[in-house]
């Protein structure tokens, strides 16, 4: 479950206003699908593809999985919001989004989320192989049905189940170019998973109170923060495994070198780093800057994938 970076917008007088002209409107609709957790899943997505296939995928599974996981990805986005709109009415950090603003009808909403999905997964079908196809279909019904109609409000393990859907592109894209998933799909996939985690857990220290004022049982709202150091701890260890794991199994056939070990292990460190800096400040008392570390999560996974695909090509 990748998150999207705060964005606060501000209207005076309180809620804002209906769109008055087309764009408006296309930016309303554009928020819906959370163009930036888009980009994020593709950050992870496109180099998983040049690994499997070597190099650049050949172009019509490389536009398919572009255009067909970037509509899943704002698909499932929208009717989350659509979901939750009881909810980010709420919370400061989402009650500037389209339907809590009123600026979109939830039933627009829904038709709009649905449509995509729709799209999405028939081009995956037409274009790629029934196995992408299967996971992208899954992936959306994971995230909106399972994830947020179920899971999201019910357990503090929220987070650990909803990373399925924020890691699934990376297996997506390697299936829509072998047919198939390795073991260094699932190594990579357990990267994503993994940094979930700690990218998620600091965000929601840092709006622990609108959590706690919808209702919603993120680890920081009903354990310690000591607990919530811990899993950050934990996982971030586990995201940095999984990410040398992933070196020797790619070295061999895939041609994985030192560009993308050596990233790997700088940037693990560097993000390991934050997450214990993290936990001595809380430990000592003083004041904790969750977001850095959300930051920098975002940096480290960048990088890392960056370097993937540099591997790759070089």
């Amino acid at each position: 479950m990748i998150t999207e970076r705060p964005v606060h917008r501000r209207s005076p007088g309180g809620a804002e206003p209906a769109p008055r002209n087309r764009m408006a409107l296309f930016r309303a609709y554009l928020a819906l699908t959370k163009p930036q957790i888009v980009e994020l899943l593709l950050v992870t997505t496109v180099p998983t593809m040049m690994l499997a296939a070597g190099g650049w995928p050949d172009a019509v599974t490389f536009a398919a999985v572009l255009v067909g996981g970037g509509l899943a990805g704002g698909a499932a986005s929208a009717l989350n919001c659509y979901i939750d709109r009881d909810i980010d009415q709420l919370m400061r950090r989402t009650k500037r989004r389209p339907l809590p603003a009123h600026e979109i009808t939830p039933r627009a909403v829904l038709i709009f989320g649905l449509t995509l999905a729709v799209i999405s997964v028939v081009l995956m079908a037409v274009l790629t192989n029934w196995l992408a196809t299967v996971l992208t279909a899954a992936s959306i019904f994971y995230y909106d049905v399972v994830y947020t109609m179920w899971l999201k409000r019910r357990t503090p393990a929220n987070t650990f189940w909803g990373g399925v859907c924020g890691a699934a592109p990376v297996v997506i894209g390697w299936a829509a170019v072998t047919g198939s998933i390795s073991s260094l799909a699932w190594a990579l996939f357990a990267v994503v998973f993994f940094w979930q985690m700690p990218h998620f857990y600091a965000l929601a220290v840092k709006y622990k109170d609108d959590y706690a004022r919808a209702g919603i049982p993120m680890l920081p709202v009903v354990r310690s923060m000591n607990r919530v150091n811990v899993e950050i701890l934990v996982y971030t260890v586990l995201t940095v495994a999984a990410s040398l794991v992933a070196w020797p199994l790619g070295a061999g056939e895939f041609g994985l070198g030192w560009i993308y070990g050596g990233t790997a292990i700088v940037m693990g460190v560097v993000f390991l780093a934050e997450a214990i800096r993290l936990t001595w400040r809380t430990w000592q008392g003083h004041t904790v800057k969750p977001m850095r570390l959300f930051h920098l999560s975002i940096t480290y996974l960048t990088v890392v994938f960056m370097a993937l695909a540099v591997d790759v090509l070089i």
